[in-house]
């Protein structure tokens, strides 16, 4: 089996070392805000709408909510605290697409992708407006993304992928004084697609913008029920949590990765656990050696890729790679420390950035992400339209938050819109099976995305046949 640039060229076993010896296993971006406390719900309450879940589907929701409705009494329930999960562990890549990438859209929603790519930039310069009418201090930088090729078969897939003047393809010397990487055969610079964001940051804005709208919101309230009288669509639903019940005309289920409160939606998502690194801050010198002044979202082209940035003050996110499911499909705190992983993370870096010997990890972490089988958010409504939810986002759905909310908010003011009507809104994904075929599925899938990734792209009998049932994916 061919081995990939990244087998090639290892650092050695000493720079690895050095450069995890500190970092601590906690996410950089929680660390790097200060939120208030906010009070747990311990009294009844009658709300207009209420939103389970305080991670960006939640506070989009609520602030979109505050804005269409200003009189209604929303009210938000968060489990632990506002972010903690997805919301505040990702990357910070806010990407326009809402399909997980055009080629991914155009397998599954080949009549309306053309359309479905205008909506998520439309989406992306409403959250850029988002950001300037609310004062959002949250690092937006609109600076676009670098697809990198790292293999030789990567590099004509970026070359046919240029389709405007705001997508430019970089050949090696090009893209290498965009950033400079050993590693970089060619590029492929998307202008408009996408955005940078502190993601910890952006959650803790919006619940602040939320609140000066008049939402309430509630930090550890897990809330563990729901219930409806099926006789009349006006009936209010009911949630309970540990300590009180919120009765609702409407519900909003923004849970993301976490159990979902209808057992419709049970087996639609698993949690796939990412890995990331965070570096020191570089230092002029180091900065200077590999360039990047235009400060763009990396990542690489292979199945298993590699996603990076710069944060604002000059340290780099690096995660990726590893993709992990643990049988059972749990969300455990235990599967966020893993030594194998962080270790591949900090080798890949090293053989990305060479020149940056020496330096270290300040931050490792990891966290789930909500992956469904059409690899893009799903989204509907239940209890005779009193309940909405969106999920299944998996991995790239810090944009496509805003466009859920909408669409949960269409939806439970029974609007018929675009948005509704849309086939990807009206179509569910397949469900995953139950175990123990969910796991041999999804390792047999993780196994073939790998071995691919070491025979020049080439996809084995197992993925073109997923691909034939459109259950397939590639990055």
């Amino acid at each position: 089996m061919a081995q990939t640039v990244f087998e090639r060229s290892r650092p050695s076993t000493r720079t690895v070392d050095h450069a995890l010896s500190a970092a601590v296993n906690r996410p950089f971006w929680i660390d790097d805000i200060t939120q208030p406390r906010r009070r747990r719900l311990e009294a009844p309450m009658i709300a207009d709408l209420a939103i389970v879940g305080g991670g960006y589907s939640g506070l989009w929701t609520a602030v979109l909510a505050k804005r269409r409705h200003p009189d209604a009494r929303v009210v938000l329930l968060e489990a632990k605290t506002v972010g903690w999960a997805a919301s505040g562990r990702n990357g910070g890549f806010v990407e326009a697409s809402l399909t997980h990438g055009d080629d991914n859209g155009r397998s599954r929603f080949p009549s309306e992708i053309e359309r479905l790519i205008e909506l998520g930039l439309e989406n992306l310069d409403d959250i850029e407006r988002a950001v300037g009418d609310y004062a959002l201090e949250c690092d937006f930088e609109r600076n676009g993304a670098l697809s990198l090729a790292v293999e030789p078969y990567q590099v004509d897939a970026l070359r046919a992928a240029t389709t405007d003047d705001h997508t430019v393809f970089l050949d090696t010397d090009a893209v290498r004084r965009q950033v400079d990487s050993p590693t970089y055969l060619a590029g492929l610079w998307e202008k408009r697609t996408s955005a940078l964001v502190h993601p910890a940051r952006l959650a803790a804005e919006l619940a602040r913008v939320a609140e000066e709208l008049g939402v309430e919101i509630f930090e550890n309230t897990p809330v563990r029920s729901i219930s409806s009288s099926s006789g009349s669509p006006t009936a209010p639903v009911v949630l309970v949590t540990d300590d009180a019940r919120v009765t609702a005309r409407r519900v909003a289920l923004a849970t993301n990765v976490f159990p979902s409160l209808l057992r419709r939606n049970r087996l639609a998502t698993v949690p796939v656990y990412d890995y990331v690194l965070m570096t020191e801050p570089l230092s002029d010198e180091q900065l200077r050696s590999i360039g990047w002044a235009n400060r763009q979202g990396l990542g690489d082209g292979a199945n298993q890729f590699h996603y990076y940035r710069l944060s604002r003050d000059n340290r780099i996110l690096f995660g990726g790679y590893d993709a992990i499911y643990h049988y059972g499909g749990r969300v455990r705190p235990s599967y966020e420390d893993r030594p194998e992983t962080f270790r591949r993370l900090a080798e890949h870096f090293f053989t990305t950035f060479p020149q940056l010997e020496g330096l270290r990890f300040s931050h490792r972490w990891a966290g789930a992400i909500d992956t469904c089988t059409r690899f893009c958010a799903f989204y509907g409504a239940a209890r005779q339209g009193r309940v909405a939810y969106a999920a299944g986002y998996t991995g790239l759905g810090v944009a496509a938050t805003h466009f859920a909310a909408n669409v949960m908010l269409d939806l439970l003011d029974g609007e018929s819109t675009e948005r509704t009507s849309l086939e990807m809104v009206r179509r569910r994904p397949l469900p995953f099976p139950p175990e123990p075929v969910a796991s041999l599925g999804i390792q047999t899938t993780r196994w073939s995305l790998d071995r691919a990734d070491h025979h020049g792209g080439r996809r084995n009998g197992i993925l073109k046949a997923l691909d034939a049932v459109g259950l397939g994916f590639d990055s």
